[in-house]
């Protein structure tokens, strides 16, 4: 059964989503705080994390800025009754796997968890059209909208592989191990559909990324 911890800053929510969640999922625990948030999903290990996009303290953007930097594979699904474009995009850029509103059901939450735990990109349908829009580069620009899904430190990750540093090098520049530095750059290869590291580095290349 698909594991999830679920993040928000209202407790009547939070007990509401597990109870909607209950046999549905496997739920690890939940959190209210940013802080409580990343030492419970560490802890944890959860498939998924399901969480609020604003909350105290950065909101869910810092949760996930926080879990990625020592657990760069976990898994985010937004949760939020905010269906404003900035807030989709900006937790999307984060990391998130998907965004879907507060008015959903409960068997249709454990579905977008369990797609969001297998890598499907889950999105409820009036939020999908902006989100591709968002993320569409213009026709003049020779730009990939896949690079857009790197968060920074994949991007960073990706410009130390372009100028040659192997994997020790760059976790010393990083200060992280080289097994997360493996970790990035599987996720690289797969948010940016790419066979090699070498690929990678082309698409960036061509697409301006390794300029900035």
């Amino acid at each position: 059964m698909t594991s999830v911890v679920i993040v928000d800053d209202h407790q009547l929510f939070r007990s509401g989503v597990r109870t909607e969640l209950d046999g549905l999922v496997d739920v690890l625990g939940d959190a209210a705080t940013v802080e409580d948030a990343v030492r419970l999903v560490i802890e944890a290990e959860p498939d998924v994390v399901v969480l609020d996009v604003q909350m105290p303290g950065g909101g869910g953007v810092e949760v996930i800025r926080q879990v990625t930097e020592r657990r760069p594979a976990q898994r985010f699904l937004a949760l939020s009754v905010s269906d404003a474009p900035e807030d989709v995009i900006a937790i999307i850029r984060a990391g998130a796997r998907g965004y879907v509103t507060k008015t959903i059901s409960g068997p249709e939450l454990a579905d977008a968890v369990r797609r969001v735990s297998e890598g499907d990109a889950v999105f409820s349908p009036r939020l999908a059209g902006f989100v591709l829009d968002a993320f569409s580069a213009p026709e003049t620009a020779q730009t990939d909208p896949e690079l857009d899904l790197l968060t920074p430190r994949e991007r960073e990750v990706l410009r130390l592989i372009a100028r040659g540093y192997s994997y020790r090098e760059i976790g010393k520049q990083l200060f992280i191990s080289a097994k997360t530095v493996s970790v990035h750059v599987s996720n690289i290869l797969a948010k940016l559909g790419a066979g090699s590291r070498g690929e990678a580095v082309a698409l960036a290349r061509t697409s301006g990324l390794l300029e900035h």
